[in-house]
């Protein structure tokens, strides 16, 4: 059985214990944790195969430069193109038609003395997390931003967002979270000692040890200092998640409605635009400098070259 077919029947008995019964919750639940982890590890090496010929998590030959990298991600066709051509001095090929851009085209944004590198990323297909379309080496840039834009059509449902939420959930981006504050080390000998100071109510230790022994980790010290759950946990285990900032872009706002358009703006970390007339793109800017916290940096860069 490949990897694939084992992430469905991973998936397809979640969803079996998920409907269980209340008087049974405590154990399905103690399953769940055990299947979640069996899900992480099966997806990392899905994402990351050891294959002599590649390397693991290899994405698009892009240099990082400037102060900080925005990377633009979103379904075809949704104006990725436009904005970093609108944005940058970059001229990157854009069209109605789906998949216009094959690879990731680079532009420098200039705000406030900064310059912000913005990466225009090919456009992802439902089930990039399982390595359709370019997935994989999508998700391997988008893991190296310290901003994501998503790029959503404004005159689409709200599926679109949360498909795209769930692939890079299921690679490993944590988008607009803290890293939980649990403290894991490993170490050769002594077992496995845990201390939690405050109340856990959504994982008990007997879920935390058998997660522990999923992953044959048999010596460790673990310091819990949050109110975790089991896919907190397992993230804490892996290492290799990315937590980073996310915008949500809505485009084509001049296609909509007023009432809808000031609905869209007033969401949580959400700017609305319009790539084709020019609305609103100096306060998207004015945001992604504010986002990527560039005003300090700079100040800082500035007082030790004066000293």
């Amino acid at each position: 059985m490949g990897v694939l077919e084992k992430i469905k029947d991973i998936e397809a008995e979640m969803a079996r214990k998920q409907g269980d019964s209340q008087r049974i919750l405590h154990a399905t639940e103690y399953h769940l944790g055990l299947l979640k982890a069996k899900l992480a590890r099966y997806r990392a090496e899905l994402l990351e195969p050891s294959s002599k010929g590649a390397k693991a998590g290899e994405g698009f030959d892009v240099q990082k430069s400037g102060d900080a990298r925005v990377v633009m991600i979103g379904f075809p066709s949704v104006g990725k193109s436009t904005l970093l051509n609108k944005m940058t001095s970059t001229v990157s090929e854009a069209a109605n038609y789906e998949f216009t851009t094959l690879t990731a085209i680079p532009g420098v944004m200039q705000y406030e003395g900064a310059k912000v590198q913005l990466l225009d990323l090919p456009g992802i297909v439902e089930g990039a997390s399982q390595g359709k379309g370019r997935g994989r080496q999508v998700v391997a840039v988008a893991k190296t931003a310290d901003l994501i834009v998503m790029m959503l059509d404004a005159t689409k449902s709200l599926d679109q967002r949360r498909l795209l939420e769930t692939e890079l959930e299921a690679v490993g981006i944590r988008i607009n979270k803290q890293r939980p504050d649990v403290v894991f080390k490993r170490k050769t000998a002594g077992g496995i000692t845990i201390n939690v100071t405050v109340k856990l109510t959504k994982i008990d230790e007997k879920t935390i040890r058998t997660v522990l022994q999923g992953y044959k980790i048999h010596n460790c010290d673990l310091m819990v200092r949050q109110d975790i759950n089991v896919d907190e946990f397992i993230d804490i285990l892996l290492g290799n998640r990315k937590y980073t900032p996310c915008m949500y872009v809505y485009n084509k706002i001049d296609s909509i409605s007023l009432e809808e358009v000031d609905r869209l703006a007033n969401q949580e970390n959400s700017v609305v635009i319009s790539c084709e007339m020019g609305l609103n793109l100096d306060y998207l800017k004015e945001m992604i400098w504010e986002y990527l916290a560039l005003g300090g940096q700079l100040h800082q860069q500035l007082n030790e070259y004066a000293s």
